[in-house]
């Protein structure tokens, strides 16, 4: 069962293959990201972190760019779809944007943030938009990779000391444990039972 609308997902998709082909180099994070570690569920947006922020130039040329100084990130509209980018020193995320680098890998050809990096950064964003339709996408971006991702917890609980985010394990646990969306995973309930005392466990 996909969250989003099929024909939006396919459009994004299309968009982020496009921006692949531009002579810049960026990191995919947000619902993008999760889904190229796990391969449940497509995003409707599109959130990007560009290490070097003189690549903005490049952007500027080619597509209708914006600076969001509220948000303290870049935009572009694409029709429907939304392409939002961090940069170093200027945006705002759970992780400094301008440490990400540190944490990526490839993906089918494409820069991603690891999967412990991006399962923090999910909760920054469940965190801040809590009760909305998109706090419910990142509550399910956090189990599906929970679920699929082979997140190391380990390397997780390490990252969440390096950035003074403990608290984040606590918070995790309780979305785990409260968690009823299990069409979105694509697993049945005993199964998802199992797996739920399996996360717990180390959490």
């Amino acid at each position: 069962m996909e969250f989003w609308n099929s024909l939006l997902t396919e459009k994004s998709w299309k968009i982020l293959l496009e921006l692949k082909k531009q002579p810049f180099h960026f990191i995919v994070i947000g619902g993008w990201a999760a889904y190229l570690w796990t391969k449940q569920h497509k995003s409707k947006d599109i959130d990007i972190v560009i290490p070097d922020i003189k690549d903005l130039d490049i952007l500027k040329t080619n597509y209708d760019l914006r600076k969001n100084d509220r948000l303290k990130k870049y935009e572009i509209h694409w029709e429907e779809i939304d392409i939002d980018i961090y940069v170093p020193w200027y945006s705002v995320l759970t992780i400094p944007v301008e440490d990400i680098k540190k944490y990526t890998t490839k993906i089918e050809g494409i820069h991603v943030v690891s999967g412990e990096a991006l399962l923090i950064l999910k909760q920054g964003a469940e965190e801040a938009r809590q009760g909305s339709v998109k706090g419910q996408k990142d509550c399910v971006d956090i189990m599906t990779l929970l679920c699929y991702a082979s997140i190391d917890l380990k390397k997780y609980n390490a990252l969440l000391k390096v950035y003074h985010l403990e608290y984040y394990r606590q918070r995790l646990k309780q979305i785990v444990s409260s968690f009823q969306e299990i069409t979105y995973l694509n697993i049945n309930a005993n199964d998802f039972a199992k797996k739920k005392r399996e996360l717990l466990k180390p959490l």
